[in-house]
């Protein structure tokens, strides 16, 4: 590392989200985090979304909210896209390089993807850039190589084909434990044509077992949390707290539960696991409150937070982000409602989520990572073959992910004795909803059978 380099490693601080600068990368001064996510968007030439402004908020907290803006920001701070290796590997083409100026132009044709197109070959395979531990990501690629990560945390997404045949079969027929990295891209994308027409098959053999041994993990039975008041009692902010706080405690218990019995639990340490449930628990919990305890929580829990009158003081001081997420948890209601998402397609998902490399202090990073591209992969298997005809099922059902995972991040924001009133707003605005299927199964979640 040359004089520039140690010089610019003792600032510590990376100039795209403020974390512990680890030295002089693609030209600036930034941390591991930002060169990987850098390295890996322009190997994959992902093409990324923003949900908001294009104007998000990049901290160590908040940079992998929104992946759009992050990509934007090391543009504009001047990471030079052609010191990245042209095969993929570790290191830059050359390590004195600066940083670098491109126009606002420039930055737009790559934001877009537009410079990827032009530069790739159609059906090439190239570098993932998955020797940096690719990790899920706020965007989607319109490139002809997303990794299936890629397409997690998107707000939006482009639509999706189906997999490549050759490529599919190659995948199917190998041994779970083989490494993907010989499988980078089972994708392709058509951004400017419909998707194609679904056509009848079987599933996959080993995609039955892996669906089943996920389901078989779950704590199916309702919750035992007590949630029936008498009529006429009126409920007060304290007694409707305490009663969710004893509803988190149920549910974060039935999660440590869930990850005895996984599949997996034998390939990861536990120290990644505590890493991993103390990341995602919130996450984990609202996927399942709106999925197989969803009857409960918009039916027993609504019927609760409804005997609860906030006072003039707790409405005047709603803030603004328990508004934001009061609108972004109705609008995920409504989705998943809309979806019905089975058992199978809910086991998977909680698993794809909860299977986050990206998450800081995890040790066993490449194999989280093949254990997240294998239920992606059975999962769009599984949705294909049982629903051949909504052919934008899996990449809609994918999309809900991201929204969770901010969702989850912005509760934190909100005051805790905001959290009923929060509560009550989203349940009474969503209970209109399941009128129609009160009396019969769980609106969220259909038992499907993979045989």
């Amino acid at each position: 590392m040359d004089t520039w380099e140690d010089d610019a490693a003792d600032q510590r601080t990376c100039l795209i989200c403020g974390d512990r600068a680890t030295g002089l990368h693609y030209g600036i001064i930034s941390c591991e985090g930002c060169k990987g996510f850098f390295k890996r968007s322009i190997c994959n030439k992902r093409v990324y979304r923003c949900s908001r402004d294009k104007n998000c908020e990049m901290s160590r907290k908040q940079r992998n909210r929104c992946q759009y803006c992050r990509l934007l920001k090391c543009l504009q701070m001047g990471m030079n896209r052609k010191a990245i290796r042209e095969d993929g590997m570790p290191g830059g083409r050359n390590k004195s390089i600066g940083p670098v100026q491109i126009t606002e132009e420039e930055i737009e044709r790559i934001m877009s993807g537009q410079e990827f197109k032009e530069d790739a070959p159609e059906h090439t395979w190239g570098n993932n850039g998955d020797s940096d531990h690719s990790s899920p990501s706020n965007g989607a690629s319109e490139g002809n190589q997303p990794s299936p990560a890629s397409t997690l945390s998107s707000n939006r997404s482009v639509e999706m084909n189906g997999y490549t045949v050759a490529l599919r079969d190659q995948y199917i027929n190998t041994s779970m434990s083989t490494h993907y990295q010989l499988l980078p891209h089972l994708f392709s994308y058509a951004a400017q044509s419909g998707l194609l027409t679904p056509q009848p098959r079987s599933l996959y053999p080993q995609s039955h077992p892996l669906v089943l041994q996920l389901v078989a993990a779950e704590d199916l039975a309702p919750l035992n949390t007590p949630m029936l008041i008498e009529d006429g009692y009126k409920v007060t902010q304290v007694e409707l707290f305490a009663l969710l706080c004893r509803l988190a405690d149920e549910l974060l218990f039935r999660q440590i539960s869930w990850i005895k019995k996984l599949p997996f639990f034998c390939e990861l340490s536990i120290e990644d696991y505590t890493c991993l449930l103390s990341s995602t628990w919130q996450e984990l919990i609202l996927l399942s409150c709106l999925t197989i305890y969803s009857s409960q929580i918009f039916g027993d829990l609504a019927d609760v937070t409804a005997k609860y009158t906030p006072s003039d003081d707790e409405l005047q001081g709603f803030s603004e982000d328990g508004m934001e997420v009061m609108e972004r948890l109705i609008y995920l209601f409504r989705k998943f409602h809309q979806l019905k998402i089975s058992n199978e397609e809910y086991a998977c998902m909680k698993a794809i989520n909860f299977l986050n490399q990206d998450i800081r202090g995890l040790s066993n990073i490449s194999q989280l990572e093949q254990l997240n591209k294998r239920y992606w992969y059975v999962c769009q298997d599984f949705t294909e073959y049982k629903y051949p005809h909504q052919p934008k099922r899996f990449p809609e059902i994918m999309m809900c992910l991201p929204e969770i995972r901010c969702i989850a991040g912005k509760l934190v924001n909100v005051p805790l004795e905001q959290l009923p009133l929060l509560f009550k707003a989203v349940l009474h605005s969503c209970k209109s909803s399941l009128t129609s299927y009160r009396t019969g199964p769980s609106p969220c979640v259909t038992a499907s059978s993979a045989t």
